[in-house]
């Protein structure tokens, strides 16, 4: 199965290169039917996960996909599933 990676460590502080840097992921995966995307905000304290969710949860965004799931044995990690 295809997937697409995408690990937020360099940019973790600019938030507009982040919301940029998903946007194309998930428009690249739309366009190649790629299945999945692996996004990695990392553990730290939890803040850019929470952005990379609230980004995730907007409408304009949420349409795009299947599912968002969660890594149980690493919580750095999000999966984007698309059908």
């Amino acid at each position: 199965m295809a997937k697409l990676k995408l690990d937020l460590h360099d940019i973790y502080n600019k938030g507009y290169m982040i919301d940029h840097a998903l946007e194309e992921i998930i428009d690249e995966a739309l366009e190649k039917r790629i299945k999945e995307v692996e996004i990695i905000p990392g553990k730290g304290s939890g803040q850019l996960k929470k952005k990379v969710l609230r980004f995730l949860q907007r409408p304009d965004i949420k349409c795009k996909y299947h599912r968002l799931v969660k890594d149980q044995k690493n919580y750095g990690r999000l999966f984007v599933r698309f059908e």
